[in-house]
């Protein structure tokens, strides 16, 4: 038995575990890629720290005063600077051009 080993020889060792390797891979990124719908108990503890900010029925999830004024306030800056640049674009936009 002369056989030469080629690459993708069914007689090579090496063969069947490129083979296994590949199906490996392929069943990983298959299993990776594939959406898992999160249980309700998963889904209620993913969600406490988005949602759960100002509920009244649960506890210590509720937002310290310093921190909504700290908020209203960066909302505030945010919207005056957006404006801000708003109008300087609309500046250079248009009434530069008349």
């Amino acid at each position: 038995m002369n056989q030469t080993v080629m690459p993708g020889n069914p007689g090579d060792i090496l063969y069947f575990m490129r083979v296994l390797l590949f199906v490996a891979f392929l069943s990983m990124g298959y299993a990776l890629s594939r959406p898992t719908p999160a249980g309700n108990k998963e889904q209620g503890q993913l969600l406490i720290d988005t949602t759960g900010l100002d509920s009244p029925g649960q506890e210590g999830t509720a937002s310290q005063p310093w921190q909504k004024k700290v908020s209203k306030k960066a909302i505030e800056r945010y919207a005056e600077s957006q404006d801000k640049k708003w109008r300087s674009w609309n500046e250079a936009m248009f009434e530069r051009s008349a």
